[in-house]
């Protein structure tokens, strides 16, 4: 079907303006005013906010092997909901996608699940260069590598193989950076202190700036040595984000950060109030932390915005610290809580839709999609400005059904998801009108 939207506020390229959209096959055929079209659906927004639909380069929707969490369909159903239209899924799923017939597994499930668009990371370990190698860098974002322990055991702690992938690899490294040694040290002294009864909030103490730092500037070191193209996840202290600058356009940077949702919004002082359902991996840590983290996030230091989306059962992160997995979903929320930051003036709409769509299709240089432009998919979101349910069980799509945004009301709500040209998603229901397409990228 096609769509005509009339007089939508079109949020794109740093620009806000009043006009009328057509969807035809599947793309943006035409921008413009008082625009008619003989047999498309017409949509009156009424000035509602159109965005690109926003694409999250960081997520785990733990298929195969974890479906008791989560499954491509039941994240993917939840990331339209919240104005997502594409995503990257991290490989530590079970088995880990570690060799390329496991890779492309995953795509396989995703044509015929995935409600969003999709790609999957190519995982690295101590041992699979030569698999590493194989991966085509034209239909796969990228390679991740572990460099700190993380849900699935994927560590890549070799010297070896670092230098290995950081001078080998051409295609984009993306990296989760905590210091092993780091982390080992402080956790036994946690259990010296507390034995089995560790709150959670010494999660940052545990995990804290010293682990990160190290590991993110070895990190940083190594692209710098190699020219490799490196990009560092879920940045979680300000010290990190003095790694990275702003002297170039994103286009022309090789080595980049991201910032995730949940960082920008908690601190330590909410461990009180959440316990484990804010553990993450890195850490929520100080406000002073995530003060940092959004001063280098304006100032273009950090180039975008995540949600780093894991889901785990309820039952699982009620265990104690030492047994509750870390992560939770977000792909539902990631979009509004950033809004709320937009309402109450930390940043503008169009630098919400810079962070989470123009510069992760810039970044991985995605084809075609993360703007509003004519003969671009038509991924889409509408965002209007009346506050949304509050969150809670029953409007949870996350297949584990909680959030760490339950009893939160956002201020605007997701109106309207289209991916490739097919509303999925309107007015609090789902419409499973088709499925998401693979990414392809643009080297």
């Amino acid at each position: 079907m096609d769509y005509l939207l009339k007089n939508g506020t079109l949020i794109n390229e740093g620009t806000k303006k009043q006009t009328d959209l057509l969807i035809q096959d599947g793309r943006i055929k035409k921008i413009g005013h008082n625009l008619s079209h003989p047999t498309a659906s017409v949509i009156e927004l009424d000035g509602s906010f159109v965005l690109p639909g926003c694409i999250d380069d960081q997520v785990h929707f733990r298929e195969p092997g974890l479906t008791h969490k989560g499954s491509i369909y039941t994240e993917s159903r939840a990331a339209v909901a919240g104005g997502i239209t594409s995503y990257m899924e991290m490989p530590n799923t079970v088995p880990n996608a570690t060799t390329q017939k496991l890779l492309q597994n995953k795509y396989d499930l995703a044509s015929e699940n995935s409600l969003a668009n999709y790609s999957f990371f190519m995982g690295a370990t101590n041992d699979n260069l030569d698999e590493v190698l194989k991966t085509n860098p034209n239909t796969v974002c990228g390679i991740k590598v572990f460099m700190g322990s993380s849900t699935g055991n994927m560590l890549v702690d070799s010297a070896q193989t670092l230098e290995g992938l950081f001078s080998n690899v051409s295609m984009l490294i993306a990296t989760h950076c905590e210091d092993e040694t780091t982390v080992k040290k402080n956790l036994q002294k946690a259990i010296d202190t507390y034995g089995d009864a560790i709150p959670a909030s010494m999660h940052p103490v545990i995990r804290n700036e010293e682990a990160c730092y190290l590991s993110s500037s070895l990190a940083v070191s190594l692209a710098k040595k190699h020219g490799a193209r490196l990009h560092v996840l879920h940045i979680s202290t300000a010290k990190e984000t003095l790694l990275f600058d702003n002297s170039l356009p994103l286009i022309e940077k090789k080595i980049t950060a991201e910032a995730c949702v949940h960082h920008l919004w908690f601190s330590d002082e909410d461990y009180i109030k959440y316990g484990t359902k804010i553990k993450w991996n890195p850490a929520v840590k100080s406000s002073q932390d995530r003060e940092g983290i959004w001063k280098a996030l304006l100032e273009n230091r950090i180039d975008v915005v995540a949600t780093d989306h894991a889901p785990h059962t309820l039952e699982e992160k009620n265990k104690s610290y030492m047994q509750a997995p870390s992560g939770g979903p977000l792909v539902q929320h990631a979009l509004l809580s950033m809004f709320e930051h937009v309402k109450n003036g930390r940043i503008s709409i169009e630098r919400v839709v810079e962070k989470m769509a123009h510069n992760p299709a810039i970044l991985f240089r995605i084809k075609d999609r993360g703007f509003i432009r004519e003969g671009y998919f038509a991924d889409l979101v509408v965002v209007k400005p009346q506050k949304s349910p509050v969150v809670a069980p029953e409007n949870i799509l996350y297949k584990c059904g909680w959030s760490p945004f339950e009893g939160t009301e956002f201020s605007n709500s997701i109106d309207r998801t289209f991916v490739n040209g097919k509303l999925v998603y309107e007015n609090h229901l789902l419409i499973e009108s088709g499925n998401g397409n693979r990414l392809e990228f643009d080297y």
